[in-house]
């Protein structure tokens, strides 16, 4: 008896974004994935410019799915707002935001948080959340309804530091930028009771895309890979000059690659809370030992166990973003 083969639905919240860019070509051209809709929120860039970087590489990689605009800052509004542009460049493209074809695509009117809500009651069990970005719209879906919870099939999130393999946080020593944007809401996305696997920068920052990678990328997809040459070049620029890498990490096609083969990631089970105050904000625990169970006082007691990856198959995830870009002059296929 044959079975047909189901791609992985998903609704990708995303903040673009170089290595969001990245991730959604992924999304757009793997065969084992159906990108359902695009929900935009705060972090690489204001979410104005994190929106208009969505609808024009929509566009520009030939879908047609809704992109709802999201939140414009973190659940407890901040004094000060920071964006990285020493990493993401002002546009949020690496400088090539102008390298994109102008599009008359408009947002989705209704809001992130309603239009995750709305697809996941209209089809329980079956999406996957794949959030690159703060957490803020997933926080703000959760509070509007509870229930979508028991009807996620996944959440998969790039974000978190756990310390492995020399990790620590990218924005402080133990925060990672994803969780520090909007802490109060990773930690509410955490201790949700709906299945969470977070790809850290433990797993992140070993997977490095040297140069001759990104720089063989010219000339294929049409002027997808000439785009993501440019674009990267900003992008490599800081993390030569931060890691002396000869490349950049592929920190948000990790969390796609672990959507198509899981089995790429090696992880570790035990519920997970966010440190909210002091120096250690942001922060990412996991008391995967259980050594606090039998504690009332426990920040973990009562917390769902989620999943952390903790290893991960470096080349693996080269090869599922490579084999997406056809030679030059050959047609691109999904």
């Amino acid at each position: 008896m044959s079975t047909s083969f189901q791609p992985r639905t998903v609704i990708f919240d995303t903040d673009p974004g170089i290595d969001d860019a990245m991730a959604l070509w992924m999304l757009a051209r793997h065969p084992a994935l159906d990108l359902r809709a695009i929900t935009t929120v705060h972090g690489n860039a204001p979410v104005a410019t994190t929106t208009r970087n969505a609808l024009a590489l929509v566009d520009f990689f030939g879908l047609d799915v809704p992109v709802a605009m999201g939140a414009d800052d973190a659940l407890l509004p901040r004094l000060q707002r920071f964006f990285p542009t020493q990493v993401h460049h002002e546009d949020g493209l690496g400088g090539g935001a102008p390298l994109l074809p102008p599009t008359s695509r408009r947002p989705d009117p209704r809001p992130a948080w309603q239009l995750i809500c709305d697809e996941i009651n209209a089809a329980p069990g079956e999406i996957t959340l794949v959030a690159v970005a703060p957490l803020t719209n997933l926080a703000l879906a959760l509070r509007h309804d509870p229930g979508i919870a028991a009807k996620v099939r996944e959440v998969v999130l790039m974000g978190g530091a756990f310390g492995l393999y020399g990790h620590g946080g990218n924005v402080t020593p133990v925060a990672e930028a994803n969780i520090i944007n909007d802490p109060e809401a990773a930690d509410l996305v955490f201790t949700a009771p709906w299945p969470v696997v977070a790809v850290g920068l433990d797993v992140t920052q070993q997977v490095v895309m040297p140069e001759s990678l990104l720089q063989s990328l010219s000339g294929r997809a049409g002027a997808v890979g000439d785009f993501f040459w440019e674009i990267t070049r900003h992008y490599q620029r800081y993390y030569d000059g931060r890691d002396a890498i000869g490349g950049l990490y592929a920190h948000d096609a990790s969390a796609v690659v672990y959507c198509v083969a899981p089995e790429a990631f090696e992880r570790r089970s035990g519920p997970v809370r966010v440190a909210l105050d002091g120096i250690a904000r942001g922060q990412t625990i996991q008391d995967h030992l259980g050594l606090f169970d039998e504690s009332p006082e426990s920040p973990w007691r009562g917390c769902p166990a989620q999943q952390v990856c903790v290893g991960v198959d470096a080349q693996r995830v080269r090869d599922e973003f490579t084999r997406l870009f056809p030679p030059a002059g050959q047609a691109s296929t999904s």
